[in-house]
């Protein structure tokens, strides 16, 4: 009988000891691919916030487990999930979020022998089918992997993790791709700028004139000179603009709450 060839080992660990959290709200058309890139995850959590499409029947359907959370912020998603996660590491994503190969070989030897307490990872985000290497989302770092004793500060925009004094870096990153479309970006920008404007209007600011005029050129000379969006050609402008146009918008919006407030 022939010799066999000896079996050839798998680059990655068949399942790395490590809970991976999703926060989910009508994610339908993307989550299965999702769950499907985290086969290599021991446990993976989806904290659904209410979805009215297929979002949980398919979470459930390909093995993750879905927990419902009715709190008002994703960071209270994340929270719940974290909360519930089996594992002493988390690894905190989004549904439009992907971890890389790079990524995935380099969270095995970190768990196998953690230097830190948490880590900082480098979105590479993706911007009408291109990587923005240039401006904030060339320079976008985000601690999402730590343990599950820490938690989101619960903030409506931009949550964030509670600080970690000791937090390492990774080389890997996290493959984002956060618009279908320009449609879906201007949809995003809707809401977030609203959620940004509720915010605001809790901590009891008002909108001033400075706020809607000279903000928003400030955001565009930022992100298309000084931060060199503008060698990213057309898609460095659309990108421009529309950050311009969401904090106008977002400061737009605070306006009308302060002008319908029962004290304006």
């Amino acid at each position: 009988m022939p010799d066999r060839a000896p079996p050839v080992p798998s680059v990655f660990p068949a399942s790395l000891p490590l809970t991976v959290v999703i926060p989910t709200r009508n994610e339908a058309w993307q989550i299965a691919e999702a769950l499907t890139s985290l086969r290599w995850a021991d446990e993976v959590i989806v904290a659904d916030g209410g979805s009215t499409d297929d979002t949980v029947a398919i979470a459930r359907a390909h093995g993750a487990r879905v927990i419902e959370v009715k709190g008002p912020t994703i960071a209270a998603q994340r929270n719940a999930a974290i909360a519930a996660a089996r594992n002493q590491w988390v690894l905190a994503l989004d549904a439009d979020e992907r971890v890389t190969d790079a990524l995935r070989e380099e969270l095995g030897a970190v768990l196998a022998a953690p230097a830190h307490a948490a880590y900082r990872i480098r979105m590479q985000n993706i911007y009408l089918g291109r990587e923005r290497r240039r401006g904030r989302w060339g320079r976008d770092w985000h601690v999402r992997l730590f343990q599950r004793s820490r938690r989101f500060v619960e903030t409506r925009v931009h949550e964030h993790l509670e600080r970690v004094p000791d937090t390492g870096e990774l080389s890997g990153c996290i493959r984002h791709a956060p618009y279908r479309d320009l449609t879906h970006h201007l949809e995003k920008i809707i809401l977030y700028a609203r959620w940004g404007a509720q915010d605001l209007h809790a901590r009891g600011r008002r909108a001033t004139a400075w706020d809607l005029t000279a903000r928003p050129l400030w955001r565009f000379a930022r992100d298309y000179i000084l931060a060199g969006s503008f060698l990213d050609g057309r898609v460095g402008i659309v990108a421009s603009v529309l950050t311009a146009y969401s904090g106008f918008l977002k400061y737009a919006y605070l306006w009308d709450l302060g002008a319908r407030s029962p004290t304006a």
